[in-house]
Order: C-alpha cells, then structure tokens, then sequence
C-alpha cells in the first residue's frame, strides 16, 4: 500500500495550498474595498478580475496607490500559482487513484478525486475498517444514542475523522442536487413542515446517503448513514 502514503502527502499539501489561496483572496478582496484602484470589490472576486489583476502594470500615481497597486498584483498572482498547485496536486492524486484499488470511487456520482483521496486514505489498509457500520463510526456519521425515559432518539456524532466527514457531506450534497430520484426527498427538506434530513431524504424510500457502494478496496458497502441496528457496531 505505498499509494496510501502518497495520497496523504497530496491531501495535506492540497489543504495547506488551499489555507493559503483562502487567505490571499479574503486579503486582496479586503485591500480593494479599502484603497480605489478602478476595481468593483462589493462581490466576491470572480477568476477573471484576479487574473486581470495580476496583469497590471506600474503606474506613475501616489505613493500609497502605487504601493496598494503592487500589492494586489503580488496577491493575485499567488492566488494563480495556487489554483496551478491545486490543478496539479489533483491531477497527482486521479493518476494514484486510478492505479489503485478505488478507482471505482471516481465513477461514483458526487465523488471527485479529492473525496476519493480522502476516503482511500482513511481507509489505509485491508482490515481497518471492517464493516459498513465501522466505516459510519470511523467518518463521525453513525447515530448515538441519546434516549431518556420514555423518549427515544439519537444524535449526531461529533467524533470520528472530521475531514471525511466533511468529505462525505459534499459529496451527499453533490449527489442529492444532482441524482434525480431524490428530488422527493430534497422537496421534503424544503416543506414547511418541520422535518429532519433524515427524515427528509428518506421520505421517498431512497437512501441518498449511500455515496461509497461495493468496491473492491473496501469488499463491503460503505454508506454514510447506517442502518439503525449497526450502529453501535465498532
């Protein structure tokens, strides 16, 4: 399993590429709403404007326009060289992907390469995860119980893998806009009525949840959402 160590490597590269791509734009978008420089910065920054930006040229104008000018030329083009970063990173990690075990992830609808990578390495090796409702467990997504007397409910985990569970819930809401048959559910959610997104999506007897089905990596059905019955199972 060498690709597993690799594909970490790729996620936390990417992840401190993408801390640092958030940080220029939040500080390029924050010096143009201070100092004018000729650029509408009321919205968010489209990747037009930011390449326009990198190509400016210097200009005889005041100190501190200049200076403020030349500093958003530096932002921009550090937020491009970190969007070719990312490019490259996520070409690295669908060639590592592809060559192994859990290339069927990528034909999954609402899974990219990122998802992939992060699942697989959370993974880590044949043995770890055991069970549909051990790999619930291991993303923090498996239901605790929380009854009390006479009422019996559950909550959500706030434990396990919190990077795959942000990774699960992308790709669950990916796949829920783009899988047509839970268009009930996801009208259900929007009701008035007060529902849960269980509740919701499960209003039409599918199961939206089920983002990771039987691959060979894995040799069981990975759900995001288990069955009530296996989730106490770890």
């Amino acid at each position: 399993m060498q690709r597993t160590p690799a594909i970490r490597v790729l996620i936390a590269s990417r992840d401190h590429i993408s801390n640092e791509r958030t940080a220029a734009i939040n500080s390029l978008t924050a010096l143009l709403r201070v100092v004018d420089l000729g650029l509408d910065a009321r919205g968010a920054l489209t990747a037009g404007q930011i390449t326009a930006i990198a190509t400016w040229r210097t200009r005889h104008e005041e100190l501190a326009i200049g200076v403020a000018r030349a500093g958003t030329v530096r932002l921009a083009k550090r937020i491009r060289a970190a969007d070719e970063g990312l490019s490259a990173l996520t070409r690295q990690m669908t060639a590592l992907l592809t060559a192994s075990p859990a290339a069927g992830l990528l034909d999954q609808p609402g899974v990219g390469p990122v998802t992939a990578a992060i699942a697989f390495a959370a993974w880590s090796h044949p043995g770890r995860v055991r069970s549909e409702a051990a790999f619930a467990s291991l993303a923090g997504v498996n239901p605790i119980p929380a009854s009390s007397g006479n009422t019996v409910r559950h909550r959500i985990n706030r434990g396990g893998d919190r990077r795959l569970n942000r990774a699960l819930h992308m790709a669950v809401v990916t796949r829920m806009r783009m899988d047509p048959p839970l268009a009930v559910g996801r009208r259900s959610m929007r009701s008035p009525v007060r529902v849960t997104r269980r509740t919701g999506l499960f209003a039409a007897g599918h199961d939206p949840c089920c983002v990771f089905w039987s691959v060979p990596w894995c040799h069981v059905v990975t759900r995001v959402c288990p069955p009530a019955t296996e989730a106490g199972d770890r």
